[in-house]
């Protein structure tokens, strides 16, 4: 790399630098002898710690001084001493120049982690070169202390080091710092330290030169006062008389003053273009960011130089940086230039030029990355330097997965959009009014009308948006408007929809509940002072609904779009406040509005709110009101149980209607989710309306199955529950679960022989139904106890034909529904609810997991993302409980290479076998990916098993199933060791010993391939231990570096034109998927697994899913 020249630097010939160097390094040992020999803590023995508080007995040692210490000792300790040393350099530099210079060159070379001394009387004919090359050779012997490590002794090193330069600039300012001797000699010296390979000579280099120009700028600061000061002087004086001593002094002053500035701006150039121009693209990300921070400090505080295009270009190259970490230093300077409005005009051409790797940078691969440049967005709109239609991907992000970056998008889109403040702070008066909760409301009404077709992403708008828009919390003003009673709001009906779900939505929020997904699926810890909040909002929201909840009920009572939303507020609200207002009445009215909505709804949405309302008034009211509730329960299930199911029962048994059958089976279904309902009467009812049912249509079959197993789980869980057993009770839910076992292999049977997709979610239904009475009465639950006769296990005729469905099944895809199908649940029996079946009955019981196991893994890579991630907790608790895993696994590869061999005998697309063996290479690829770091050799024995057996699978009836080897067996023997891969390439070579293999050598061809490549990777690792090869390990760097474009021609030049990396994903880091992953607890693994369905179907809707990759970031 070329080193620019530095002016006044002296030169040496090469052969006298060598024998200097020498005898430097000799002279500098013979120093550190002597500091050493004079030093009495060599000699005292090591005394006991002292207590705190308390000093050492017979201690009367003072703090060391200043002038008793060097100035690297001073820099490593704790920083107090600093100036005071700085002050005791200067007077002895002011002395004797070159012994001062000497020993401050020494604490630079120390700082850096290298021992080197010049001499004084060779000082001025030493030459930078050589010394840096001395310098070099003792790094690369090892003989250098690395003082920017993450040591606790070298944490304020830094810190003191900065604080070291800053103070001797500030003390020199008024001699040595222009005298253009000593800091060209320092910068010299740290300027070709910062271009040397060893990175702490670097990093060191470069954090002193940095500071150097830090500490320049504020003396050039200060400086600038003094020559503005005096220059108004002159003036004035001037004006008095035109010559005379004292407008002499001034102009020597204002001459004097000025030319200091030059000096101190010429060495700030020399460090910028002999420095900073390199390090700014250190292949070290931590020198690359300390260059951008300092520049942008640099043109913050010194804007008369550094505002140029010429210094500017470089934040917005690095803007393109791949260090996240170097992009965001940019960003956040960037932030900080754009906020004083003085500098907005200089930056003109150059937010024209990066404005758009601005707005980009807002979907980083990194989220603070993200974060920091929606800010910088929104100084940018502020400004009004962005137009609106520059914005749209920015709003896309509204519903991205990152809560931070959806958040601060969403203060940019509160700010921006909705109170408007980029706006109204030039409107004056008119900002009162653009605050109004009606104006905003207004406004946000207008962006959720860009959503409406989807509620989910609604939610996540006001999710977004809430935290800043207190708007959303007005609920008395929300709730008027709603009521048309506030004149300066006219709703549409779509805009009525949308405030209703804001209305829930906030609601939701102000008491704490999440109304988007985490993540990471955890409950959220809240503190005392935040549950306080929650419940004074509680309570201003019931007191804001208490009288206005039956109007809004009433208005919009037949609207199945709005009632879901309305109905779940009152599972948010403080129903104590009904007593202690004395509003029974409404409570009352309420609930009686809510029973005439679930009997006016038949949708899902409905029909769950208002069963999960009724039910949680009747459990979480206390007193009067308790008794209302359950009264209304009571009558509720007595209405729909005698007026309801019944009648519509006989009224398609005689060939009526199927309408108020499936209606009325979908609103009890929806009740027993949320609570027990007694139905005994009901039950043989359903039984023989399913025996008698002849048109099977799937929806009314489906409900009926679903209520029935809902009915027999209650009955299951009262009798677990009771203090005492009848044996009329056992009896009871014997008959009920073995008749409704009957029906479901009946239908298991229909739906096999079924062709085409007819009964597609039906049979889903029973596929999970099936799961779940297999694990509630699973014997080992009732084994030894009194409801030992209550355990239950499928036998083999039934678990196949169960598999053979679950296939099936899988091999539909969810967008392929009936004609006529209820596509409410759909999401609820989708192809991973089946998988998510099969997997929970595999690891119920051992015959189950011996047969399912091995099916279930076959079919790993077959069905998408999300059927993978749950056949990898199936592998996961097969690795923990499993004692013969090697089979399971080599089972599910000959499944899967079955598949193949059958698909190549039958067919002539070669195109279709070619997809299936891919498939089972890659779920070879997969399986043997299980085995990663420490788990590779603590199962070994495993991974070996599972080899030898795949080559005795191979060779049988050779060559028609050679290619076993190529496309499994050759994925778990990279896991093993040399030796092992030595002994299996000796023993497969044995097998083919008085082979002719000629006879068929395309059928051998996998064979050949197997052995060539067991026999490179053996040569392969014996290289890397001989050292005959040496290799870069780990990922391959990507060359997708882009020329740096010249931005400003004016001040082009070579180096400025380097090339700066344009790719942010290179920096993304790939690291090794984890296998081994925590069980489930109990109680999850207990809950049956329409329950869990019924709790996870939400948060699957409310997955949004970001099409296409992220941008380039």
């Amino acid at each position: 790399m070329e080193e620019p020249a530095t002016g006044g630097r002296p030169k040496r010939t090469r052969a006298q630098t060598r024998t200097t160097t020498e005898n430097n390094a000799s002279d500098a040992s013979e120093h550190v002898d002597r500091d050493r020999e004079s030093s009495p803590d060599d000699f005292e023995a090591p005394r006991p710690k002292a207590k705190r508080g308390r000093p050492p007995s017979g201690s009367t040692a003072a703090p060391p001084k200043a002038s008793a210490l060097t100035l690297i000792e001073v820099v490593k300790g704790n920083g107090k001493l600093i100036p005071q040393a700085v002050k005791l350099w200067v007077e002895r530099y002011e002395k004797d120049a070159k012994p001062a210079t000497v020993e401050l060159l020494t604490m630079l070379f120390e700082a850096c982690g290298a021992k080197y001394h010049i001499k004084e009387e060779l000082l001025d004919e030493t030459n930078v070169d050589d010394v840096v090359v001395a310098l070099v050779e003792l790094a690369r012997s090892g003989n250098v202390d690395d003082y920017q490590s993450s040591k606790k002794e070298f944490k304020n090193m830094k810190d003191n080091l900065q604080s070291f330069w800053d103070k001797l600039v500030c003390e020199c300012q008024h001699g040595p710092l222009f005298d253009q001797i000593l800091f060209e000699k320092c910068m010299g010296y740290i300027i070709a330290l910062s271009c040397t390979p060893p990175r702490v000579y670097r990093q060191t280099a470069t954090l002193m030169g940095l500071q150097l120009v830090t500490s320049f700028i504020t003396v050039a600061k200060t400086l600038g006062v003094q020559r503005e000061t005096t220059r108004r002087q002159l003036e004035a004086e001037k004006k008095k008389q035109s010559e005379g001593p004292r407008v002499e002094s001034l102009n020597k002053r204002f001459s004097m003053t000025h030319e200091n500035i030059t000096i101190l701006e010429q060495m700030m150039r020399n460090i910028f273009q002999g420095l900073f121009v390199h390090r700014y693209r250190d292949i070290e990300p931590n020198i690359r960011t300390s260059c951008i921070e300092a520049l942008g400090v640099w043109i913050l505080s010194y804007p008369s130089m550094f505002l140029q295009d010429l210094y500017l270009k470089y934040l917005g190259w690095t803007l393109n940086d791949k260090n996240a970490g170097v992009r965001k230093a940019s960003v956040l300077a960037l932030q900080n230039l754009y906020e004083v409005d003085d500098n907005v005009p200089t930056l003109g051409l150059f937010t024209e030029r990066f404005s758009t790797r601005m707005i980009e940078l807002a979907d980083d691969i990194d989220i603070s990355v993200a974060v920091s440049a929606i800010g910088l967005v929104k100084q940018l709109l502020r400004h009004q330097l962005l137009p609106d239609d520059d914005l749209g991907p920015l709003y896309d992000l509204l519903i991205d997965d990152p809560a931070e970056i959806r958040h601060a998008i969403g203060a940019l889109v509160y700010e921006h959009l909705i109170s408007q403040k980029f706006i109204s702070s030039q409107s004056g008066a008119k900002g009162v009014e653009n605050n109004s909760s009606e104006v905003q409301l207004g406004r946000m009404l207008q962006i959720l009308r860009e959503f409406s077709a989807d509620p989910i992403l609604s939610v996540y708008v006001i999710d977004d948006v809430w935290e800043y828009m207190n708007a959303m919390k007005d609920w008395k003003c929300i709730i008027s408007v709603l009521l048309d009673e506030n004149p300066l709001i006219e709703l549409t009906d779509e805009d009525a929809t949308n405030l209703v779900r804001l209305l829930c939505a906030s609601v939701k929020k102000a008491v704490g509940e999440r109304i988007v997904p985490a993540t990471d699926n955890r409950k959220p810890y809240y503190t005392k002072a935040q549950k306080d909040v929650f419940e004074h909002n509680k309570q201003d929201i019931t007191l804001a609904m208490m009288k206005n909840y039956p109007l809004l009920l009433r208005k919009f009572m037949a609207d199945k779009a709005k009632i879901p939303s309305l109905v779940d507020i009152i599972l948010h609200m403080n129903l104590g406040l009904y007593s202690k207002r004395r509003q029974e009445q409404n409570f009352e009215t309420v609930l009686q509005l809510i029973k005439e909505a679930f009997f006016k709804h038949g949708e899902k949405e409905a029909l769950r709110s208002c069963a999960n309302a009724i039910m949680l008034c009747s459990t979480d009211s206390q007193g009067e009101l308790k008794d209302t509730a359950r009264n209304l329960v009571k009558e509720l299930h007595d209405e729909l149980i005698h007026n309801k199911l019944k009648p519509a029962m006989k009224e398609v048994v005689d060939g009526g209607d199927e309408y108020p059958l499936l209606v009325n089976l979908k609103r009890m279904y929806e009740l027993q989710l949320s609570g027990n309902v007694p139905i005994e009467s009901l039950y043989e009812d359903m039984v023989s309306t399913l025996q008698s049912y002849t048109n099977k249509d799937d929806q009314v079959v489906t409900f009926l199955l679903l209520n029935m197993y809902m009915h027999v789980q209650w009955s299951l869980h009262a009798i677990i529950h009771s203090p005492t057993i009848s044996e009329a009770s056992l009896s009871s839910i014997l008959a009920k679960r073995d008749s409704l076992l009957e029906r479901l292999e009946y239908i298991l049977n229909s739906c096999l022989e079924m062709e085409g997709n007819r009964c597609n979610q039906l049979a889903r239904w029973v596929c999970v139904i099936l799961t779940d009475l297999s694990r509630l009465f699973k014997k080992t639950n009732f084994a030894s106890s009194k409801l030992e006769k209550l355990g239950y296990s499928p036998d083999a005729s039934v678990l196949q034909k169960f598999w053979k469905l679950c296939v099936q099944q899988l091999s539909i895809s969810d967008g392929t529904e009936d004609d006529d199908g209820n596509k409410e649940y759909i999401e609820e029996t989708n192809r991973d609810t089946v998988m998510m079946a099969a997997v929970r009955l595999a690891v119920t019981d051992k015959v189950y997991k011996e047969y399912l196991g091995p099916e279930i893994i076959s079919r790993f890579v077959m069905h998408g993302t999300s059927g993978a991630e749950i056949v990898k907790h199936l592998i996961t608790f097969l690795k923990k409980n499993d004692d013969d895993l090697p089979k399971t696994f080599l089972e599910a590869l000959k499944m899967a290479y079955h598949r193949y061999m059958v698909e190549l005998s039958r067919s002539d697309d070669e195109s279709l076998a070619s997809k299936h063996f891919l498939e089972f290479q890659e779920l070879a690829a997969q399986l043997s990916g299980t085995f990663i770091g420490a788990s590779k050799n603590k199962h070994k024995s495993d991974i070996l098993k599972i080899v030898n057996e795949g080559i005795e699978y191979a060779f049988i009836d050779a060559p028609k199933q050679l290619s076993f080897l190529e496309g499994a067996v050759l994925h778990f023997v990279s896991k093993l060791p040399t030796p092992d891969i030595l002994e299996i390439n000796v023993n497969i070579q044995n097998r083919t010993e008085n082979v002719n293999m000629d006879e068929d050598p395309s059928g051998w061809r996998p064979y050949h391939t197997f052995v060539q490549t067991l026999r490179e990777k053996f040569a392969k690792i014996e290289e890397e231990k001989d050292g005959t090869s040496v290799r870069r390990r780990g990922r391959p760097r990507k060359r997708r570096n882009i020329q740096g474009k010249r931005l400003f021609d004016d001040h082009g030049s070579s180096e400025e034109e380097d090339s700066i990396s344009g790719s942010d994903h290179e920096n993304a880091q790939d690291e090794e998927e984890q296998q081994d992953e925590d069980e489930d607890d109990d109680d999850d693994e207990d809950v049956p697994l329409i329950n869990q369905i019924r709790s996870s179907s939400k948060l699957r809707s409310l997955k949004v899913s970001r099409e296409g990759n992220k941008g380039q970031t």
